[in-house]
């Protein structure tokens, strides 16, 4: 039998954030213990605080690599139409925020007033922006910059709907997508040009070229 290969630091620590992935996943955040995570991991507590100091630094590189891959997974094409594009971003955060409740809960409620959390939060929500404003077609300056104020104001608005909703579905999954994507289209066409914001109730909006 060949002998077993000694993972190095940052494959351990790879193993770690997929540990803690899966135990911030599966229960509260105030559930989840290091001990836990030690165990689960199969190394002790001390080499688990060598990698991460404590709790909240486990859960904030844990929450970070997740925008990280929702950043990777939100594509915006500018050949789609503009509700198109915004479905398909919601649709991969949704996933997400489904399979990991618990997590986004913790992130948007527990640790609130965490600076660390709240930061790769924002950061988040900023490079989004920027991508969508990427594939808008705005006239000037002028209208990028209310387009920025108003995808700014949208998207705090979705994070809050669906963390209320994955505290108490009051709708479906589809109608939850489709209100934030509606939410967009609504702040977003008065801001458009004319023949592409026109007589377009749905966001049937695309990108010119």
């Amino acid at each position: 039998m060949p002998p077993r290969r000694r993972l190095t630091p940052a494959d351990r620590r790879a193993r770690l954030l997929v540990v803690g992935a899966r135990l911030f996943a599966a229960a509260p955040y105030e559930d989840v213990l290091m001990e836990d995570v030690a165990k689960e991991a199969g190394v002790s507590r001390a080499l688990l605080y060598q990698h991460f100091p404590g709790k909240r630094a486990l859960f904030a590189a844990v929450y970070q690599e997740a925008a990280d891959r929702l950043l990777a997974a939100t594509l915006f094409d500018p050949e789609a139409t503009l509700d198109e594009q915004l479905a398909q971003g919601l649709d991969a955060h949704l996933d997400y925020f489904i399979a990991n409740r618990h997590a986004v809960l913790a992130a948007n409620r527990v640790l609130a007033g965490d600076p660390v959390i709240q930061t790769i939060m924002t950061d988040e929500l900023d490079a989004l922006r920027s991508r969508l404003l990427g594939v808008l077609p705005l006239a000037d300056e002028r209208l990028r910059d209310a387009a920025s104020a108003a995808l700014k104001a949208w998207l705090v608005f979705v994070q809050v709907l669906c963390v209320d909703w994955l505290t108490r579905e009051t709708c479906t999954r589809t109608e939850l997508r489709d209100t934030c994507v509606g939410a967009a289209v609504g702040a977003l066409r008065p801001l458009l040009p004319a023949d592409l914001a026109a007589d377009r109730p749905t966001a049937a909006v695309r990108h010119p070229g």
